[in-house]
This record gives C-alpha cells, sequence and structure tokens, in this order.
C-alpha cells in the first residue's frame, strides 16, 4: 500500500483528502499533522470520519515524515508552504502541494501574494492534469486553486484555438471555500438569503487563471474575474463571457470541445446548465455552453465541487497520475444528489 501524509490535515480540505484516501484502493493515509491538535483523534474534527479513521494527530519533524510517508499533501495556508517544501523534496517522496506557493512564476507570486518567497526558483508542475499531462512522473506538484480550475477549463478549448478575444469570468462559490473559520464573506448571518460579491478586480485567482489561458493563446491578454459568495456549502459555478475574434457557431464549439478534452475522464460535456448538485462530492468538472445569436459571444458554464475537483479531489488525482495508477482510481463515483 502506498503511504500517505497529510501536514495540516484538521481543516476542509484536510478532511476531504482524508476521506478520498480512505477510500482508495491503493493507499493508505498514516499520517495527519497538526501542531494544535497533536495528541487529539482526528475524529475529534472530523467527525464524518468515525469508525473509518483510526488516527491521532501529530507534529512530526519532517524527517520522519519522508520516512512514513510515500506521497505527502500539503494543506496548510498560503506563504507556508515554502518553509515544508525544501525538506521533503529528497528525489523519493511525492509532494503536492495545496497552497498557492508555487503556482505562479517567479516575480508573479510576490506582486501578488505581497510576501519575499523564501525558496525561489523551485519548478512545481501546476497540477491541472486536463491542461497538464506532464504531471505524470513528477514528484513536486503545485495543486490548482479552485477558481482557476472552473475558470481554465472552461476556456481553455476556445482560447487553445486562438479563438478568444476578451474573456469575462463570473464565479459563485460556496461558504466552504473561505475555509473552517469564519468571516465577512462566509459567516452564517451575513450570507443566509444573500450574495456576497467580492474583490471585484483584485482577486488573487486571477492571476492564475491568466498564467493557464495566457500560456495557451500567447496573445490573449484581456482576462477578467470577479467572485461572488452564494449561501451553498459546496461548489463553484463559473460563467465565462467569452468574446470571439470572428463568429463560430454551436456545432463548431462543441466539435472544439469534443476534441480537447477527448479522454479526460473527468470533463463531461453536456446540454444545457450544468448543475451544482451533479459534482457535489466529485472530482467531476461539468462543462455547458451556448453562442449568442447576436453578438457571437460564447457563454461557458463550469461547474465544480471546490473541496474535490477545487481541491482534494484534484490532488489525489495529481498523486495518481504521478504514481503511475489509472488518475481515476479511488475517485470514480457519483454525485450526492440532490
Amino acid at each position: 500500500m502506498i503511504k500517505a501524509g497529510i501536514i495540516g490535515a484538521s481543516g476542509y480540505t484536510g478532511g476531504e483528502l482524508l476521506r478520498l484516501l480512505l477510500n482508495h484502493p491503493d493507499v493508505e493515509p498514516v499520517l495527519a499533522t497538526s501542531r494544535s491538535l497533536a495528541g487529539k483523534p482526528v475524529t475529534e474534527t472530523h467527525r464524518h470520519l468515525l469508525d473509518f479513521l483510526d488516527l491521532e494527530y501529530e507534529n512530526p519533524g519532517m524527517d520522519e515524515v519522508r520516512e512514513r510517508c510515500d506521497v505527502v499533501f500539503l494543506a496548510v495556508p498560503h506563504k507556508t508552504a515554502m518553509n515544508y517544501v525544501p525538506e521533503l523534496l529528497d528525489g523519493k517522496t511525492k509532494v503536492i502541494d495545496l497552497s498557492a506557493d508555487y503556482r505562479l512564476e517567479d516575480g508573479i507570486f510576490e506582486k501578488v501574494y505581497e510576501v519575499e518567497h523564501t525558496d525561489p526558483g523551485r519548478h512545481a508542475v501546476y497540477g491541472l492534469p486536463e491542461l497538464h499531462p506532464e504531471v505524470s512522473g513528477e514528484s513536486f506538484i503545485a495543486n490548482p486553486g479552485c477558481f482557476p480550475t472552473g475558470a481554465s477549463l472552461a476556456a481553455a478549448p476556445l482560447a487553445k484555438a486562438g479563438l478568444v478575444e476578451l474573456a469575462v469570468f463570473d464565479s459563485k462559490t460556496g461558504i466552504s471555500g473561505a475555509g473552517f473559520k469564519p468571516g465577512a464573506t462566509s459567516h452564517y448571518p451575513n450570507l443566509a438569503e444573500n450574495v456576497i460579491a467580492y474583490k471585484l478586480t483584485s482577486h488573487r485567482h486571477r492571476a492564475e487563471i491568466f498564467q493557464e489561458l495566457n500560456r495557451l493563446d500567447a496573445n490573449l491578454n484581456n482576462i477578467n474575474f470577479t467572485p461572488q459568495v452564494v449561501p451553498s456549502i459546496r461548489g463553484i459555478l463559473t460563467t465565462a463571457h467569452l468574446f470571439m475574434k470572428d463568429r463560430v457557431s454551436a456545432e463548431e464549439v462543441q466539435d472544439i470541445f469534443r476534441d480537447f478534452y477527448r479522454g479526460k475522464p473527468f470533463v463531461r460535456l453536456v446540454e444545457g446548465v450544468p448543475s451544482l448538485t451533479a459534482v457535489r462530492g466529485t472530482n467531476f468538472c461539468d462543462i455547458g455552453f451556448e453562442v449568442d445569436p447576436v453578438t457571437g459571444r460564447v457563454v461557458v458554464i463550469s461547474a465544480i465541487d471546490n473541496l474535490v475537483k477545487g481541491a482534494s479531489g484534484q490532488a489525489v488525482q495529481n498523486m495518481n497520475l504521478m504514481l503511475g495508477l489509472d488518475e481515476t482510481r479511488g475517485l470514480w463515483f457519483a454525485a450526492a444528489a440532490p
């Protein structure tokens, strides 16, 4: 069995990683760390895992983590993972970082996150497998952000075809995306029966979306992103308004998407508008579109579970590819709907 460890396992992302790994036929979670909860049962914070998991939180050194684990997931806050990665990478242990610390190119990270990177120059493959097949066989992966996953997958086929002149993304996310501790945009009295838009033009994830789409089409520079929090626990529904250089038909768009995502098991092309309930708890990204006959705009909708395809599930998908397993291993199951 492949032995897996999670550094920073007490939050939503850590709990979802444990849930998925417990159901993986080839992996055993053997380590869950938390400095503040060391010595306490993991099921005190992740009660949904009661009777499935018999681990206590620990706070070992990185040498011990490497010795005990074949693969390590970093589920720690941004600006923290860079303190662990240099000690974990030994040429043998696979490392998947779910923070933003290694997603962006040198210089861009410092500008966006306004902090000095203490491990500059270290290369990590951006772990969006549908766009980065080079994930396979790598030892170190930077797991994408939740918003960039849904947005990039919605626009990538048309961007790769060089058809997009202007991209405008509007993403609505569930409360769990804000993490375990409530804030102004996630506290129940503020959000119930409400929709809260925030960081209208300055959200950090725009840099990732730009990086991925500009990589596919170096001439695509006009990329815009605004997020909103909705009173839902899970899910991100992204509306991509893609303004074309030339008019395209619905049939042409359909062919472009089918060709681009052929052989990509976790992207499902659906008729009409995708539903968050259809992807809840799964690693799927459902995509639907419509062509505006008046303006020629293509409206693409993507739906993901922010905790699975937007975080922990994608990390497991990356792990599978890194270890030479089928990428669907331990992830091929239907949503819990409604």
